[in-house]
């Protein structure tokens, strides 16, 4: 079956930056497009970031183009957020996603928490 996982999340000072990590399994993932989701406190999941299945074309939320960027390596089945400049809004648990078959599968998250 389908399993994401992710990792990286953690407390960082505004202005910092991280990278978040998400290790796929249960599909071929090279031929999917992938997607870093965000769901801030009291608020709905947003879409943060998309890449294709080559990795050739990437889309970003306004509100962090020009500081996150998202990757892929098919090679080892991970796809990376590369969160820099990050702002207190930022604060979210972050997830990896997948539609495979009209169906959304989501990893456990990995909380990121933006404070001085």
């Amino acid at each position: 079956q389908v399993q994401l996982v992710e990792s990286g999340g953690g407390l960082v000072q505004p202005g910092g930056s991280l990278r978040l990590s998400c290790v796929a399994s249960g599909f071929p993932f090279s031929l999917y497009v992938m997607n870093w989701y965000r769901r801030a406190p009291g608020k709905e999941r947003d879409m943060v970031a998309t890449i294709t299945y080559t990795g050739d074309r990437t889309t970003y939320a306004d509100s962090v183009k020009g500081r996150f960027t998202i990757s892929r390596d098919n090679t080892k089945n991970t796809m990376y957020l590369q969160m820099n400049s990050l702002k207190p809004e930022d604060t979210a648990v972050y997830y990896c996603n997948v539609i495979r078959s009209g169906v959304p599968h989501w990893g456990q998250g990995t909380r990121v928490t933006v404070s001085s």
